[in-house]
């Protein structure tokens, strides 16, 4: 078997399924809802109804993007779902705040950042491995500039 066959090309855009999708929110909800009720005050069944009104502004979006033909990521139909339905005029927006509300935005951020991290920690890999050592040089040039940066403007203005 040729090698060139075997590797896949890092840059390719991988695509799930609309049911990989739900199945992924699926399990981002679930830990989620661990997340939220250790962490928080918040009863469970108050915390699962909220995850559960945030998984169909989800699903709403992500099949949005698959249907209507104006090609916009997946998360911009979510965001303008999610602003749509909570709009003060929306019927129905009282009762998705207050839902909404009983879930904790850092606990449904840390396995949804913990899981873009691992993705593009996966693709990172594939792309230094056939970059090189030049994207480590620059890698080490950006982070330390980025820093250099924050505490200069830090130390100027705070």
């Amino acid at each position: 078997m040729n090698t060139s066959e075997t590797q896949m090309d890092p840059t390719a855009e991988r695509k799930l399924s609309l049911s990989a999708h739900a199945l992924v929110l699926v399990i981002i909800c679930a830990i989620g809802l661990v997340g939220n009720t250790v962490a928080t005050d918040i009863p469970i069944a108050d915390g699962f109804v909220g995850l559960i009104v945030l998984y169909v502004i989800s699903m709403v979006g992500l099949i949005l993007t698959e249907v209507v033909p104006i090609k916009l990521p997946s998360v911009a139909w979510i965001s303008l779902i999610g602003i749509l339905v909570t709009l003060p005029w929306t019927p129905g927006s009282e009762w998705i705040v207050a839902h909404a509300k009983n879930v904790n935005f850092l606990t449904l951020a840390t396995p949804c950042l913990a899981y873009a991290g691992i993705a593009i920690a996966r693709q990172e890999i594939e792309i230094a491995k056939t970059s090189g050592w030049k994207i480590f040089i620059v890698a080490v040039l950006v982070m330390t500039g980025t820093y250099v940066g924050s505490a200069f403007i830090a130390d100027l203005f705070l």
